[in-house]
């Protein structure tokens, strides 16, 4: 008997420990509710559970607060693009309001330390925040100071303040008493005029006939002994520059020739036209030796580089195309324009290549790359003419609504061409800019309107009107084309009456300053 005493001892046993891991069970899960009332072991069971319950709350409370920052910034949704764009105009509005303040003038700076106390003192309802500089290490919550916490600092050896840090500016303290006082108070310089320097009046020289069309294109050869006329006529014209005669006439183009360039270094003649043709003349042979096959429309505009064998043209497809000048290839197609490429230049330092384009504005091109530097978008109409000063890193561009100076490399801003006859100086549209060694810049327009500028200041010393030739109309007195020789003492240009006319200095002008004297 007692061995089965023991046995059922056992077996209970192991019955409460089967029940109370159900239990177990059941606490860990759902509790389901019975239809009766509840046994004294499950009122102790649920009180259990409450308290479980409780405890878990106050866990994750604790959690959440400890956790409530990152939590936000995990939740938070990404900044729109707007948000962004926002952000960075802010971000370069402060940099270039506030890039010569070093430190805050002393009042101002004191009474943003007392803005703030006020401010933490009302946020926590108690007694204000501490003076003195504890007061600088209040930050605040807007977005400005985050952008500006946001913004990389110098690294400075000295201790510097809360406030907007830049450079310090090299002037005179207008405040010597007062700690931090005149840093931020630049005294900018007064804006001067330039003063223009005194230039010849030009006159007409020669006018030379031979051209059975507009005259579209011109070229001086470097050595300033003959020069090169293409027109509406489709032949090209070589002309002796001293006696203005006819030395040699090329045909070939099946359209308007618009583009002539001569090389420097080869005894090359380089073409272009409205029949979607560049072509490449022998000038020992005086026959044409390669062709660039690629524009898909008229080809406006040419230039060649001035140290490497390479061809850039541009047209009405929009886009420039840089050729090698030996093996004909396509290098680069430079595309970006979203109208008619209407002028080119090349130059031998960075930018290499500028553009100028009927959707009024003027790239600069990084000719290693094949793309776009800088885009400038100041114009607001079509840029037609484009000129490179000889000595200066500078350009000049020329649309209907005004002429601009341009410094490179970055292609900065420098003045407006504005003379008395209106923003072109006699009207028109400007078709023509050519710039000499003596800061002479001319402009001719498609109503004959002829402006002379000084470089340096961009005034208008003189103002012409071209004369027809006899027989023409008075609304053939357009101006295509110009360029000076390479002396800069004539101007050639190519006219819509078919003539081609010779411009120079007078040479019995005098300034006032040396006839006073």
């Amino acid at each position: 008997m007692p061995p089965k005493r023991a046995s059922r001892a056992k077996a209970s046993k192991v019955d409460t420990e089967n029940n109370v891991d159900t239990q177990d069970v059941v606490v860990e899960g759902s509790i389901p509710k019975a239809d009766g009332e509840s046994t004294p072991d499950e009122s102790n069971h649920n009180d259990s559970v409450s308290e479980l319950k409780a405890f878990l709350q106050r866990s994750v409370k604790r959690t959440r607060e400890l956790f409530e920052e990152d939590q936000e910034n995990l939740n938070s949704a990404p900044p729109s693009e707007e948000q962004v764009s926002q952000r960075v105009k802010l971000q370069s509005k402060i940099y270039d309001e506030y890039k010569q303040v070093q430190v805050l003038p002393y009042p101002l700076l004191k009474r943003q330390q007392e803005q703030l106390q006020k401010k933490k003192a009302g946020k926590l309802g108690g007694p204000t925040a501490p003076s003195g500089s504890d007061a600088t290490a209040v930050a605040g919550d807007s977005g400005v100071e985050k952008i500006l916490d946001s913004m990389p600092k110098k690294a400075s050896s000295q201790q510097q303040s809360s406030a907007l840090v830049m450079h310090k500016p090299t002037i005179n303290n207008p405040f010597p008493d007062t700690p931090g006082g005149g840093s931020s108070l630049v005294r900018r310089p007064v804006a001067k005029a330039v003063r223009p320097d005194w230039h010849a009046p030009w006159k007409l020289m020669r006018v030379i006939s031979g051209h059975q069309g507009w005259v579209r294109s011109v070229a001086i050869e470097p050595g300033n002994s003959w020069f090169a006329t293409g027109a509406g006529d489709r032949i090209i014209k070589i002309w002796d520059l001293a006696s203005g005669r006819l030395k040699l006439s090329l045909t070939g183009h099946i359209g308007q020739v618009r583009g002539l360039a001569v090389s420097p270094r080869h005894p090359y003649l380089f073409s272009c036209g409205d029949d979607k043709l560049v072509k490449c003349w022998d000038l020992e042979t005086n026959k044409v030796i390669r062709h660039y096959h690629g524009h898909l429309s008229g080809v406006y505009a040419l230039a060649l580089h001035p140290t490497l064998d390479v061809l850039v043209t541009s047209g009405r497809d929009a886009a420039a195309r840089v050729w090698d000048m030996r093996t004909k290839q396509a290098v680069h197609v430079l595309t970006g324009h979203t109208g008619t490429v209407s002028a080119v230049k090349c130059q031998e330092a960075d930018p290499q290549v500028i553009t100028s384009s009927m959707d009024s504005t003027v790239r600069l091109w990084d000719l290693a790359a094949g793309k776009t530097m800088t885009t400038l978008t100041h114009h607001k109409k079509s840029v037609r003419a484009m000129a490179l000063h000889p000595t200066e890193f500078t350009f000049a561009t020329a649309s209907p609504d005004n002429m601009k100076q341009w410094k490179c490399p970055e292609g900065q801003f420098m003045r407006n061409f504005e003379g008395p006859g209106g923003a072109t100086g006699g009207g028109g549209i400007v078709n023509a800019l050519a710039v000499n060694a003596d800061n002479v810049m001319f402009s001719g327009a498609d109503n004959g309107a002829m402006g002379f500028w000084d470089w340096k200041s961009g005034y208008q010393f003189q103002r012409l009107d071209s004369l027809v030739q006899p027989g023409s109309l008075e609304s053939e007195a357009g101006i295509f084309c110009a360029e000076f020789d390479k002396t800069g003492l004539r101007l050639i240009t190519g006219e819509a009456d078919k003539t081609i006319k010779i411009w120079k200095e007078d040479d019995q002008a005098v300034s006032f300053a040396s006839h006073r004297s």
